[in-house]
């Protein structure tokens, strides 16, 4: 199915400083949709019952933050991929960050690890680090190819499971830092965004090949393609329901594909040009998506 449709139930939320760029966003312990900003230097808010929004800027405004996830701390921690450092705030907006000990180190994504500790992403150093409460870092590198560029990441069966964008390739990390890498079978695909499914599998976008991966348990690859050429996927994420709901950067579309590969839908996002890269599945089954190019926050109502 390629003809595009129209995006039923959307409501963009337009964050008020111009130029954000919303990254990745998620759900915090207070219910709210927390995001970066990379292109102003702030964390933003959404409370997504009234809609109202609030921004925290951080003390470097060039600090591009990137990922975020909420701690097992009740705060929200998140990288900052060009000040090198990564950052905590509370549901209240007090800031503080650490620095990477490795420099241009290039944080990027960011998962809460089993252990209780926050795991992230060191793009451009080929490595994947750790900090505890205390702003404790430890980096892991052994085991991870040379020009990887891990990115997103996630926890499933104890482990962090990341993307290798460089590399085509899936990485996964235990708690004592061993690492394995699965190699994806399309050649320089590209994989970007990963998400955990509730079967045990995880998904993931392969940018350059326009398709959605699927890894299962013992680290079988599947590869299913979508219809429009060129769609540069970004972003992916498990509904309530179970089915994967994804963005397309180039083509400002909303994709919707089930656990066996067939897309339901590709819809046109109402807002022409939003560049969607994150989305995300909310407790209330509502997605949310940041539209990086336009300045928005996208959400989509599915009932």
């Amino acid at each position: 199915m390629s003809n595009s449709k129209a995006l039923a139930g959307f409501t963009a939320h337009r964050i008020p400083t111009p130029g954000s760029g919303p990254y990745i966003l998620t759900e915090g312990p207070d219910g709210a949709i927390w995001f970066c900003q990379s292109g102003a230097g702030k964390i933003g808010r959404l409370d997504p019952q009234t809609g109202h929004m609030d921004e925290f800027a951080l003390a470097d405004p060039a600090s591009s933050p990137i990922g975020i996830i909420a701690g097992a701390d009740g705060c929200l921690w998140f990288t900052q991929k060009k000040a090198n450092r990564i950052g905590r705030i509370t549901l209240d907006g007090l800031i503080d960050d650490f620095a990477v000990p490795t420099p241009n180190a290039g944080p990027d994504a960011i998962a809460l690890g089993p252990d209780g500790a926050i795991w992230f992403a060191e793009t451009d150093a080929d490595m994947v680090g750790r900090i505890d409460a205390a702003g404790r870092i430890t980096e892991y590198s052994e085991g991870i190819t040379p020009g990887s560029r891990p990115l997103a990441m996630v926890e499933r069966q104890g482990d962090l499971w990341f993307s290798e964008a460089g590399g085509g390739r899936i990485g996964r990390i235990s708690m004592d830092g061993r690492v394995r890498e699965y190699q994806i079978p399309t050649h320089n695909s590209q994989p970007r965004a990963i998400a955990a499914h509730p079967d045990g599998s995880l998904w993931f976008v392969e940018t350059s090949s326009n398709a959605l991966g699927r890894i299962d348990r013992d680290g079988a690859i599947t590869e299913h393609r979508v219809p429009t050429p060129d769609a540069s996927l970004r972003g992916v994420t498990v509904a309530a329901n179970g089915e994967l709901w994804f963005t397309e950067n180039f083509t400002n579309r909303i994709g919707h594909m089930t656990t066996t590969g067939e897309v339901l839908g590709e819809y046109d996002i109402p807002v022409p040009g939003s560049g969607p890269r994150c989305i995300m599945s909310h407790s209330s089954g509502r997605l949310f998506f940041g539209g990086f190019d336009a300045g928005i926050i996208g959400e989509i109502r599915l009932s």
